[in-house]
């Protein structure tokens, strides 16, 4: 009995040591709770990150632990990745957002528009049948496909009665990112939060594998359409 209680007990700690390492080091599962980034991610979606793609650093790893302040294996994000980062405010709570400035960047907004090095980003107006939310409230919406200088396309969209029309110059420091949400006007991103260091990078987000509208009954309340969908 005493023999049978070790064996369970060693199968058990290798499990969780094997799941620690993919959690770390391959993918990590995360849970979207705000409707920051609609219409390309909803409340109760969830998703996979790579942690290798951009190397790694303490946050990596669970609790982010203070053992080194560099990058190792460190590859550059692409303009337009959909990054899970620690925010820059305390370093431990997890946000997820679009990458839209790069190091050495200038972000603005005027009149309405996105402006990346004083060039305005192109757009095109769309439509979209999915109901926008910020919260528990549904938004009237212009909604866009935007075109990043990489090429790039997602869907943005905008408050049509109350978006932010002007903002001042974002200069985007060296080894720092400029991150902001899709639903751009209920998202708490760069622009109030300040550009994300590199360190502060936890993973890029690939594809979503479970979604559940927690407002429906449980048998309606699946949506099977977005599960293994890919995020762009």
């Amino acid at each position: 009995m005493k023999k049978k209680i070790i064996e369970n007990l060693k199968t058990i700690i290798y499990a969780l040591i094997i799941a620690l390492l993919i959690r770390s080091f391959f993918f990590q599962p995360f849970f979207i709770p705000s409707s920051s980034m609609e219409p390309n991610l909803l409340i109760g979606d969830r998703l996979f990150a790579s942690k290798y793609a951009y190397g790694y650093s303490r946050h990596s790893l669970p609790f982010s632990p203070n053992f080194t302040n560099k990058r190792l294996l460190r590859k550059e994000p692409n303009r337009g990745d959909v990054i899970i980062f620690k925010t820059p405010t305390d370093n431990r709570t997890d946000y997820i957002k679009r990458l839209i400035g790069l190091p050495g960047d200038i972000i603005q907004i005027i009149n309405g528009d996105l402006y990346l090095n004083n060039k305005k980003i192109a757009r095109r107006k769309i439509n979209i049948s999915r109901k926008i939310l910020c919260g528990s409230r549904q938004l009237n919406v212009y909604a866009y496909e935007e075109t990043l200088p990489n090429g790039k396309k997602y869907i943005a969209v905008y408050d049509m009665y109350a978006s932010i029309q002007n903002t001042k110059q974002y200069y985007v420091p060296k080894d720092h990112y400029f991150f902001m949400g899709d639903n751009r006007d209920c998202s708490k991103d760069s622009r109030f939060l300040g550009s994300v260091s590199f360190l502060n990078l936890v993973g890029e987000a690939n594809i979503i594998f479970f979604s559940r509208d927690g407002t429906k009954k449980l048998s309606k309340s699946f949506r099977m359409d977005r599960f293994f969908k890919k995020i762009k």
